[in-house]
């Protein structure tokens, strides 16, 4: 069938391609989910951008005292805003587990990460001799958390807010998920 699309007067098929009930539902599946993944991400980075200000102010305030501390509690700070941001705006349509269970994956990926910020940082104050509240430590804070947010949009829609259908389905052992 050429011409309009049964129910889609405003679209084509090309001439010799059939419009069949897979590739309205493969249309349907693509559409969804690009639609819920630019809500998660759209979200993501609303909550991300208020826990960058809420960690770089923290950072800033603290860091004349001590770089590594600074972070560390500017980390703790925001990661605990994102937490509840993150919770129940970004992610809020996924699949609810244990909140222990999403707590501790979501503050230890966030401990990666800021294990991760705390070694570079330390490299550049104590290895490279830049002062605790320089110029640079402040642009490397800025880098290593630039570098910790791709790893935790990715982390946190695999380990710590699942979709629901990998959380309900009874053939799909979470435990063997989780660990591959």
């Amino acid at each position: 069938m050429t011409g309009p699309v049964a129910g889609h007067p405003h679209r084509y098929c090309p001439p010799g391609y059939e419009w069949g009930p897979v590739n309205a539902k493969l249309r349907e599946y693509i559409r969804t989910s690009w639609r819920i993944l630019l809500k998660e991400l759209a979200a993501f980075g609303v909550i991300g951008a208020l826990a960058f200000v809420i960690d770089i102010g923290t950072f800033t305030w603290l860091a004349p005292h001590g770089a590594l501390k600074a972070k560390a509690m500017s980390t703790a700070v925001s990661t605990t805003f994102a937490y509840f941001g993150n919770r129940h705006l970004s992610f809020s349509h996924r699949a609810r587990t244990s909140i222990g269970r999403e707590t501790s994956f979501f503050f230890g990926i966030n401990l990666v990460t800021l294990i991760f910020s705390e070694l570079v940082i330390a490299l550049f104050v104590y290895g490279l001799g830049y002062g605790h509240a320089s110029t640079m430590v402040f642009v490397v804070n800025i880098a290593t958390i630039a570098i910790g947010t791709m790893f935790r949009f990715w982390a946190y829609k695999r380990f710590v807010f699942l979709h629901p259908d990998r959380v309900h389905s009874p053939d799909i052992d979470l435990d063997e998920e989780l660990a591959e």
